[in-house]
């Protein structure tokens, strides 16, 4: 693969900072975003890319964050829209203003970054983009109207990229992770070495960058094998 320039979104943690990770032992050229300035920093030092403070619902911060990857890498060949957030609550008890919030983030601010980025990727007739949604949007469950709601808004809107964006040359992947251990909501405890590692989902995005450009693969999920094994 040829040398790539990527912009991921949520980049300091948990999926984004091991493709941030992976993506710059491979010897590519990164930027990366996150809103906790410590956690920006300790990537940033282990990874050697670059860092920048940015939240995706705010639309000033996506056109410096574009800015930013022209003026430090000449632009972008790979974007990756990780940055999300989580609300579970249950249809009665569902706080409005959370589940706009949330939308904001996982959802409009998305759109507003690819809206800016998606013009530079056509002209140069080539480019990935890929949506970090999840098994949450293949499948409704307790709690799960909020979050949910927002990975299947997600897919349609992957589905809707490729169709426009095909015909120069730019892929469209759809991301459906299930359950990895991340920090996820602050929930540390959940952690169990036989479910997903977040590098295994940074791996899975490598080897679609790797596949030739003809072929598109629009979504996957991925799962762990055997996640009810003991140990």
């Amino acid at each position: 693969m040829a040398k790539q320039r990527f912009l991921v979104t949520g980049g300091s943690q948990g999926i984004g900072a091991a493709l941030v990770s992976l993506a710059r032992k491979e010897g590519h050229d990164v930027v990366f975003t996150g809103r906790d300035q410590a956690r920006i920093d300790r990537v940033a030092a282990e990874s050697g890319a670059q860092g920048l403070r940015a939240d995706v619902a705010r639309p000033a911060d996506n056109q410096r964050t574009v800015e930013a990857c022209v003026e430090r890498m000449g632009g972008i060949d790979v974007l990756v829209n990780n940055a999300g957030v989580g609300y579970l609550a249950e249809i009665g008890a569902i706080d409005m203003s959370r589940m706009r919030a949330l939308f904001d983030i996982n959802v409009f601010g998305l759109v507003d970054l690819t809206n800016r980025v998606a013009p530079m990727l056509t002209a140069q007739q080539r480019g990935y983009i890929f949506n970090i949604a999840s098994t949450s949007g293949m499948k409704g469950g307790k709690a799960g109207t909020v979050y949910a709601a927002s990975k299947w808004a997600l897919r349609g809107i992957s589905q809707s990229w490729q169709t426009e964006l095909r015909p120069h040359g730019v892929h469209v992947t759809c991301v459906c992770p299930s359950e990895v251990q991340t920090d996820w909501m602050g929930r540390t405890g959940r952690n169990n070495p036989n479910k997903l590692y977040a590098a295994d989902i940074a791996e899975a995005i490598m080897a679609v960058l790797r596949m030739h450009p003809r072929a598109l693969w629009p979504e996957f999920a991925i799962f762990a094998n055997n996640p009810w094994k003991e140990d």
